[in-house]
């Protein structure tokens, strides 16, 4: 009795049968291995790189090994490691003398610590499946190095522009980088497109050289033919490296300037000196004579004088100055300077020459002395007179006030207002630094001037005996007048501020009935004459009303002072402060006290005292007044 699933087993024998003859067939069907390793690789010298080795699928057992391909095409391996179960046990067999030495770490890839130049090769690996077969793939290394500085030695010879040929320019060195960089020119900032094939216009060389240490370095020439307009140019060379990534980098060299040779073409001969415009130098100054001629290197100069179409050599060097110094008027002249260049070309003109102009200016002279003195209301004329070039231009003025252009200087119905400095003023239009002055004093002779400060008039009779009052007198002239007043306490004579030549005096005083009748007076006088003056003062009241109110004011306080006393007696006598009668001649009664009046007594108290008495006599027959 067939069991329950033979019918499914019989009908799945073939499809079994089938699947048998297809894997005899294609025995490696099953085993197939592939590897991701990347093509290429790039790293910086002295950093750490890895190569990777992957094997891709589920493989239980498999060897991977590491190959290096050196020049000669030899594979040495440098590693192996098997896999057993899930560890990878690695082998290393030949480092190649590398330190530091290859390695292998657990994922089987190659690490390469700090890459050198020595380590840019291709690189194999090699993973055999057993039944699965054998695959193998190839990692390239490429080590970058930034190169050194780069440096440029140019020529420190003359050069000149006259050759028909390339001359050498400098040689651009960039050291030790990988790969070997490239080197470009500039001239002035832009770059110079030569070629490496020799001709005459210019081109450049090149020559790499491997260091021990397996990096390049690269020396370029380069060679040009060159013009007057290299002369102040300036030249520098640039270093092109590769970096990883397909990036890249730039290293400039200092510039640098050539020293050329070319022969003159334009000579300049000019005055260096401070000058004007018009081309004047003053007398005693230092004067510079500059001569300059565009060739190089610099020629020798000759610097001469012209005298009767001859030429006087002054000097000759190689800077082309000419210094005179405390020139004088005697100098003055053409000069020229001369250019000794024998390469210059035939027409080229190397002689220039110049005017030297000396302007001087001689002190001033007046036709009269630093004094003048002139009678008052004369007249005068005053020459001034001066030598100097280019023409002087002369001025008259006093006080900074302008009175005239010229050399005569005209006074006419001269006053004391005439007196003062005058100042003759020369100058030169052209050289507005030299000027020259020359000066005299006026002195007006004359009788004095004088004025008063007239009183302020008031009506008759307003002035009153006592008043104060200060009078001033003022005056001028040549000699200085002398100032007295008509009564004593006068002050002493002083100047005016801001009058010249004006003194004052001032008296001040009481006034009296005498002055309004005799006035006061001052008066000014010099050795021309005197001059007077009278103060008026019309009718001039007393002060009688003012001296009997006083005397009033004096009576009444005498009088009030004996009425006290005169109460204070009568209180004091014995019979109490009644009235009594008494005899008002004779003998006064026992015990009572005799009134009597000094004869030095005032009028004014007497009188007082004695007015009660006599009314009383006037007043009755009786011989008898009442007392108190």
């Amino acid at each position: 009795m067939e069991p329950p699933d033979a019918p499914a087993r019989t009908r799945g024998a073939p499809r079994l049968l089938l699947l048998a003859v297809l894997l005899a067939a294609h025995p490696d069907a099953q085993a197939e291995v592939h590897l991701s390793v990347p093509p290429l690789v790039e790293v910086m010298r002295g950093k750490s790189v890895i190569l990777n080795c992957t094997p891709t699928g589920a493989h239980d057992h498999y060897v991977l090994e590491w190959f290096l391909t050196d020049r000669s095409g030899a594979r040495p391996r440098l590693a192996s490691a098997e896999m057993q179960g899930s560890e990878l046990q690695v082998t290393m067999h030949d480092t190649r003398g590398r330190s530091p030495p290859y390695q292998l770490d657990s994922q089987g890839s190659l690490v390469l610590a700090e890459a050198q130049v020595g380590d840019e090769r291709d690189y194999v690996c090699v993973v055999r499946a057993g039944a699965a077969g054998t695959a193998e793939a190839t990692a390239r290394l490429n080590v970058f190095a930034k190169p050194e500085a780069t440096e440029v030695s140019p020529n420190k010879g003359t050069l000149s522009v006259m050759e028909d040929s390339a001359q050498e320019i400098a040689t651009c060195n960039s050291r030790n980088g990988n790969p070997v960089p490239k080197i470009t020119w500039y001239r002035n900032g832009q770059r110079l497109e030569v070629p490496v094939e020799m001709n005459p216009k210019g081109y450049m060389t090149s020559r790499t050289v491997r260091e021990a240490s397996g990096l390049l370095s690269l020396t370029s020439t380069l060679y040009l033919r060159l013009h007057k307009d290299d002369r102040d140019a300036s030249f520098h060379c640039a270093a092109h490296y590769s970096l990883p990534k397909g990036r890249h980098g730039r290293l400039d060299s200092p510039t640098f300037h050539l020293t050329l040779h070319y022969p003159t073409e334009h000579v300049q001969f000019w005055l260096g000196s401070p000058s004007t415009p018009a081309g004047w130098v003053r007398e005693g100054d230092t004067v510079q004579l500059l001569c300059r001629g565009d060739g190089s290197p610099s020629p020798e100069y000759t610097l001469f004088r012209l005298q009767d179409e001859r030429e006087e050599v002054l000097n000759a060097n190689f800077e082309g100055n000419l210094t005179l110094e405390g020139v004088t008027r005697g100098q003055s002249g053409t000069y020229g300077c001369r250019v000794e260049d024998y390469d210059a070309a035939d027409d080229v003109q190397l002689s220039k020459t110049l005017e030297l102009r000396v302007a001087y200016l001689d002190p001033l002279e007046l036709s009269e002395g630093k004094v003048l003195s002139l009678p008052l209301n004369s007249s005068a004329v005053v020459n001034c007179s001066v030598h100097g070039l280019p023409t002087p231009a002369l001025r008259w003025t006093k006080d900074s006030t302008p009175l005239g252009d010229g050399p005569m200087l005209s006074l006419s119905s001269i006053t004391f207002d005439s007196n003062g400095t005058y100042i003759c003023e020369a100058s030169l239009p052209t050289v507005p630094v030299l000027r020259r002055t020359q000066n005299f004093t006026l002195l007006v002779q004359g009788l004095p001037e004088l004025r008063a400060a007239e009183i302020e008039p008031k009506a008759d009779g307003s002035w009153r005996e006592g008043d104060e009052v200060t009078l001033i007198c003022s005056t001028r002239g040549h000699p200085e007048p002398k100032l007295s007043w008509s009564q004593l306490g006068g002050s002493p004579a002083e100047p005016i501020p801001g009058r010249q030549g004006w003194v004052s005096s001032s008296l001040t005083l009481k006034v009296t009935s005498a002055l309004s009748r005799d006035g006061i007076s001052c008066e000014a006088s010099n050795p021309h004459g005197n001059k007077r003056h009278v103060f008026h003062f019309g009718t001039v009241s007393p002060q009688t009303s003012q001296a009997g109110v006083a005397v009033m004011a004096v009576a009444v306080s005498v009088g009030l002072l004996l009425l006290v006393v005169a109460v204070f007696y009568c209180m004091r006598r014995k019979g109490g402060p009644g009235c009594r009668r008494r005899r008002e001649k004779g003998t006064p009664p026992p015990g009572e006290p005799e009134l009597s009046h000094s004869g030095s007594e005032r009028p004014e108290q007497t009188g007082l005292l004695m007015g009660g008495a006599s009314g009383g006599a006037r007043g009755g027959s009786g011989g008898f007044r009442d007392e108190c």
